[in-house]
């Protein structure tokens, strides 16, 4: 076979097309696009959100209950939910949980230009949206592999997902500064409300065959209990989800306090708050567009470590930065390494598990990585009153080293788990079974 020169444009084509061949799937490519511009008003309202409830009340406690109330209803309901997921038609279920989501942030903005918003209606109004958002994100994860038809392409969809999310991550709570400083956070709400038009008209759009369901006849917590047993008999998701859910709930909760870490030891308001989380949404689209540019599976073992690692290091510097330039050198890190280490065992976790349970382990994913949080969130916030800020957040991120390096030890035993799965599911070839490559 020739070698390609190097240089050549066409170097930089296949690169390219590398990166972004998830999008030769129409239902994929409506998906992305109407999520780009929804989500850029989701994290436009949790900017709003976090600097409304810090301007009423002042309190770090209350961040994190209101953080709590807004997580804790997919703990709860997410492992049922897996089960309809599993049952219902997805598509179906995503235009239903979308439009509520659009009625919800129309809510709080109504109430919030009015001035009749307070903090009891806002935990309501976020416990509302916990349990929405309990049916929408395990669906959500597993509609992907029915969006792309080509399984191969399956990581690639992943990785840009992650890329989107974070790339909104960037733009969102910029706008989000600028808005609360000009307009106030009731504005930031009504942007959001109609940035799910986007997203709803997309799925509307898509052409969906209509799958045959399976059969409701069994019990759903018979269902449940099969889901679990599954869960519990796979040695790599249950680990891959064991690391995800500790690193969820011990250092995600410094976004919750983020507000306070801004005002009280960098003496900013809303647009240092936008400019730093920015800051970790770059670093977040650069790790997700590394993940994109993947070939293979092949490592992802090895990313969610050294992620795991990064990211509990970087939470530390972040915690003791004395200055916004030092916390902004440090939160590309924080949002790269995680948002690195959830693509991964998202990835992970959509080619090893079979179809049959895809709903219930997404669902179960979906309990590691969000569900766990408002236990975090909720102990960040007593934490941060008692220990202080700088405290907490450094407490969370040596537990996060502490999990990496229990990952490390464990990786050659997954290694030889995952390898004949991935061979019988044609995603490596049999070669690499005698060569001995390194699966995870």
């Amino acid at each position: 076979m020739c070698k390609r020169q190097a240089g050549t444009p066409v170097a930089s084509g296949d690169r390219m097309s590398r990166l972004t061949r998830a999008l030769r799937h129409r239902n994929y490519r409506l998906f992305f696009s109407g999520q780009s511009v929804s989500l850029i008003g989701t994290w436009i309202t949790r900017v709003a959100t976090s600097w409304l409830v810090y301007r009423l009340t002042g309190s770090e406690l209350l961040l994190g209950l209101v953080a709590f109330c807004g997580q804790i209803p997919t703990m709860l309901l997410a492992p049922f939910a897996g089960v309809i997921v599993d049952r219902r038609d997805r598509h179906r279920l995503l235009v239903i949980t979308q439009v509520l989501s659009l009625l919800q942030s129309l809510t709080l903005a109504v109430m919030t230009l009015e001035g009749v918003i307070s903090v009891p209606w806002l935990l309501a109004l976020q416990i509302a949206q916990g349990v929405i958002n309990a049916f929408d994100t395990p669906a959500r994860q597993a509609f992907v592999v029915e969006m792309v038809e080509d399984r191969r392409d399956l990581p690639n969809a992943i990785a840009l997902n992650s890329a989107m999310v974070n790339g909104s991550r960037i733009i969102g709570p910029s706008i989000g500064g600028v808005l609360i400083a000009a307009v106030g956070e009731g504005w930031c709400f009504l942007l959001d409300a109609v940035s799910y038009l986007f997203v709803v008209a997309s799925l509307l759009m898509m052409r969906v065959p209509r799958a045959s369901q399976p059969s409701a006849g069994t019990r759903m917590l018979d269902e449940l209990r099969d889901g679990w047993r599954y869960l519990r008999g796979s040695v790599p998701i249950r680990t891959a989800l064991i690391v995800l859910a500790i690193v969820s709930t011990m250092a995600m909760p410094y976004t919750v306090l983020m507000p306070a870490y801004v005002d009280g030891l960098l003496g900013g308001g809303p647009n240092t708050l936008g400019t730093l989380m920015a800051a970790s949404g770059v670093g977040a689209l650069a790790g997700g567009m590394y993940l994109a540019g993947r070939r293979s599976v092949v490592g992802l073992g090895r990313v969610c470590m050294y992620a795991t690692l990064t990211f509990g290091a970087a939470l530390i510097g972040f915690a003791v930065a004395g200055s916004v330039w030092f916390a902004l050198a440090a939160l590309p890190f924080v949002g790269g390494a995680f948002m690195m280490q959830m693509a991964a065992t998202n990835t992970i976790l959509q080619t090893l598990v079979e179809d049959r349970m895809r709903g219930r382990v997404m669902a179960f994913y979906t309990m590691a990585f969000f569900g766990t949080a408002p236990v975090g969130s909720l102990l960040a916030g007593v934490a941060a009153e008692r220990i202080g800020l700088r405290w907490t957040i450094a407490s969370g991120g040596v537990v996060c080293i502490a999990a990496g390096i229990w990952l490390a030890a464990r990786l050659p035993e997954l290694r030889a788990l995952v390898r004949p799965i991935y061979v019988e599911r044609g995603i490596l070839p049999p070669p690499a079974v005698d060569t001995g490559s390194k699966t995870l």
